[in-house]
C-alpha cells in the first residue's frame, strides 16, 4: 500500500505543488484547506487529489479531520506536511492583537495540533515523517513581520525538540525554510518592494513552488531516515547560516 501523506494548506501555492509532487511520486495524498471551496474543487478536479476542509487552528477539528482521512483512505497518516500559513503584516507598534494571534495560531499552533493528531499512530507503526514549512524570515527576521517571523522561527525549535523525542520510534522531523517563492502571497507585495527583494537573491529570481516540493520529496522518502531535526534552506542563496 502506498504511503499516505497529508498536506495542510495543500490546495494552493506551495502546498498545491507539494500535494501534486507527492501524488506524482506515488504517494496517496490528502490536501487540507481552510475556506476557499472553489479553489479546492478546481484543484481536486485537475489533480485527482482528495481534499478535506477544516480549520487547522482548532485542535478538535484537526483530530476529526485526521480520523476522517484515515477512514476514507484506509490507513494512517505516514507523512505530515505542516504547510498552512498566512500573513498579517504590520509594524509592531501598529499591529493589533488579533493579527498577532491569527498568525501565531495558523502558522505555529496548527503544527502542534496536526502533529499531535498523527504522532501516536506513527509511534505505534515505527515510521513517520513530519515536515514543517518555515521561512527565510523565521531565520533572519523581517521588518513588519514580527508575528510571522516569530511563528516561523518557532517551527524550527518545535522541529528540533520533536525530532529528539521521536527519532528512536522511526519518525523523522524536519523543516524547510523557503526564500521568496512565486506564489499569490508574494505577488501581493508591491512591485517596487518585490524588485528590491529579487535584487538581493544571488540566483536573481524568485523560487518556484515545485522547487520547494522537490525538497519535501527528498525529506519524505523512506531513504531519508538518517536526517532529522534539520532545517533545509531553499532560498537561492538569499540567506546562509
Amino acid at each position: 500500500m502506498a504511503r499516505i501523506a497529508l498536506v495542510t494548506g495543500g490546495t494552493r501555492g506551495i502546498g498545491a505543488a507539494i500535494s501534486k509532487g507527492l501524488k506524482d511520486a506515488g504517494y496517496t495524498v490528502a490536501a487540507n484547506y481552510a475556506s476557499n471551496d472553489v479553489a479546492a474543487a478546481k484543484f481536486k478536479e485537475e489533480t485527482g487529489v482528495n481534499v478535506y476542509k477544516w480549520d487547522v487552528t482548532n485542535f478538535d477539528d484537526c483530530k476529526k479531520g485526521v480520523a476522517h482521512i484515515v477512514k476514507d483512505l484506509g490507513g494512517n497518516i505516514d507523512i505530515l506536511i505542516n504547510n498552512a500559513g498566512i500573513t498579517r503584516d504590520g509594524m509592531m507598534h501598529k499591529m493589533g492583537v488579533e493579527d498577532w494571534f491569527k498568525v501565531i495560531d495558523t502558522n505555529l499552533t496548527s503544527c502542534f495540533n496536526m502533529s499531535k493528531a498523527v504522532i501516536d499512530d506513527m509511534r505505534a507503526k515505527g515510521f513517520g515523517r513530519i515536515i514543517s514549512i518555515s521561512s527565510i524570515n523565521g531565520q533572519s527576521g523581517q521588518m513588519g513581520q514580527t508575528n510571522y517571523s516569530a511563528a516561523k522561527a518557532g517551527l524550527l525549535g518545535f522541529t528540533k525538540a520533536l525530532a529528539l523525542e521521536s527519532a528512536f520510534k522511526g519518525i523523522t522531523v524536519n523543516a524547510i525554510a523557503p526564500g521568496y517563492v512565486d506564489t499569490e502571497m508574494v505577488a501581493a507585495v508591491p512591485e517596487n518592494v518585490l524588485k528590491a527583494l529579487i535584487a538581493k537573491i544571488p540566483v536573481g529570481r524568485l523560487g518556484k513552488p515545485e522547487e520547494i516540493a522537490r525538497a519535501v520529496l527528498f525529506l519524505a522518502a523512506d531513504e531519508a531516515g538518517f536526517i532529522t531535526g534539520e532545517t533545509l534552506s531553499v532560498n537561492g542563496g538569499h540567506h546562509m547560516d
